[in-house]
């Protein structure tokens, strides 16, 4: 992924207002994110504990979605493997995050959600970059490029649902 500013990341959000997007905390210390090993930007928003941001790109353009998580876990709301990376975790490492759908569909209400690493970083899982608390991935037959064409489509087709 190529390296974001504050302004690119605030105007790539499709599922909420503008004046939403504008009072969204962004993180901090952008340019020392390890970009090329990240297939979507992906944070927590320490001032609110149920909102997660994501933004990926594709083909170009930039796409960011407000997400939205649990904020007490319960055993019904987690599981233990991260529908984008298929990373397991312990615990409440994986957690069902919902976002808007874009346009008319998600002022009405309608919403999607996937389970994904709470702390959002599939990507670095994927890579070995970071490792999960139980320890080490689940050894695949994919190499780590299919892996991270496998994480890629997973997330492409959520976001794709955002649309429909």
């Amino acid at each position: 992924m190529r390296s974001l500013t504050e302004q690119d990341i605030r105007n790539s959000f499709v599922n909420c207002s503008k004046g939403e997007a504008k009072r969204l905390a962004v993180p901090r210390e952008l340019e020392s994110l390890p970009w090329e090993d990240l297939d979507f930007l992906g944070w927590r928003d320490p001032g609110a504990p149920d909102r997660s941001y994501l933004v990926s790109e594709r083909e170009g353009r930039l796409t960011g979605v407000s997400l939205r998580f649990p904020s007490s876990h319960r055993g019904f709301l987690h599981r233990s493997m991260c529908s984008l990376c298929l990373t397991v975790h312990p615990g409440n490492g994986v957690s069902l995050m919902t976002a808007r759908k874009a346009g008319v569909a998600g002022r009405e209400g309608n919403s999607v959600g996937l389970y994904m690493c709470t702390d959002l970083a599939c990507s670095l899982y994927v890579r070995g970059k970071k490792l999960p608390e139980s320890g080490p991935r689940i050894k695949e037959t994919l190499t780590v490029e299919e892996q991270i064409a496998r994480t890629r489509g997973n997330l492409y087709a959520f976001l794709d649902k955002l649309y429909g």
